[in-house]
């Protein structure tokens, strides 16, 4: 019988492991989100109304934590949301608030070139937030 000894260094395994791509798909009440540190796609678009905001977006809240403390060099992350609920609000501007550490961080806010209230609702966020913005219609 042989005895092997394998060490594990548990947190580099916990982070490679978190920054695995994050894709949820969307549903009719919930945004598709897309989180891939590898092929810089950062997303979230759609319609957010989870029943349960908070549990929603916690998996996105902690994969951001992690890809903080390693992220690319010049990060886009891109909302193209239709359509948020004031639960999802407060998480979105949960999201918005942990990518503010991050060095390099832009904001791609899209909105319908004829939905003035999403245009709005991004420029709200980019006053309540340090990051740069940028507006474009679809």
């Amino acid at each position: 019988m042989y005895r092997v000894k394998v060490k594990i260094n548990v947190e580099q395994f916990y982070t490679d492991t978190i920054m695995e791509i994050l894709n949820l798909e969307g549903a009719e009440d919930t945004p598709k989100i897309i989180l891939d540190k590898k092929n810089g796609i950062f997303e979230i678009s759609g319609r957010s109304l989870p029943e349960d905001s908070a549990e929603f977006y916690r998996p996105v809240l902690e994969w951001i934590g992690s890809y903080a403390k390693e992220a690319n060099g010049s990060t886009e992350f891109v909302f193209k949301l239709e359509y948020f609920n004031t639960a999802s609000s407060k998480l979105i501007l949960d999201v918005l608030s942990a990518l503010e550490d991050i060095q390099g961080m832009k904001i791609m806010w899209y909105y319908h070139e004829d939905d003035e209230d999403m245009e709005e609702a991004g420029q709200e966020f980019s006053e309540l937030v340090e990051i740069p913005f940028e507006f474009k219609t679809y």
